[in-house]
């Protein structure tokens, strides 16, 4: 076998092998909206659709998505935002109508294991205050920068001029 074909079919099928997982799926309440989080680990820098969608009433309604058309009565009141390894669903006055199993699904191209689905119950009376702080922490490499800068700082003695 050529060696060049060998390599090829190696990283073909390591690139196929689970390209994202989700890691977690979460929910809150920003004021009268509800905030859903949808984490994953990312292996590779293929694009990735998601899917944020609701099952009510044994139905399943899309909020928001690249994969499917979303329905028209979330279409003005839902937006995504995408962050390293985090995909956010806004969903605008919230109320009880809205409450049912939320679902992220993520499928990153040329990921040929399928997609990845987490769901979440969400219940208007249960959801927690998001806290500000954590859209700060999604991404903690600058939080330890500046916990290990501590020491350093106090260190170093200011004079002002």
């Amino acid at each position: 076998m050529n060696p060049t074909v060998g390599i090829t079919v190696i990283l073909t099928v390591l690139q196929a092998a689970h390209c994202q997982m989700i890691k977690d799926l979460s929910a809150c309440l920003l004021g009268q909206n509800l905030r859903v989080d949808c984490r994953y680990e990312n292996k590779t820098d293929n694009p990735l659709t998601y899917e944020f969608s609701i099952t009510k009433d044994n139905r399943k309604h899309v909020i928001h998505s690249t994969i499917n058309v979303s329905e028209n009565i979330y279409r003005s009141r839902a937006n995504v935002t995408m962050h390293k390894n985090l995909v956010c669903l806004y969903l605008q006055s919230f109320t009880t109508s809205d409450e049912g199993v939320y679902m992220c699904e993520l499928k990153a191209t040329n990921d040929y294991t399928g997609n990845q689905i987490k769901n979440i119950t969400v219940i208007k009376d249960k959801l927690e205050k998001c806290a500000g702080f954590s859209l700060l922490i999604q991404n903690t490499s600058w939080l330890l920068l500046l916990l290990l800068s501590l020491p350093l700082l106090q260190a170093v003695d200011f004079v002002s001029l």
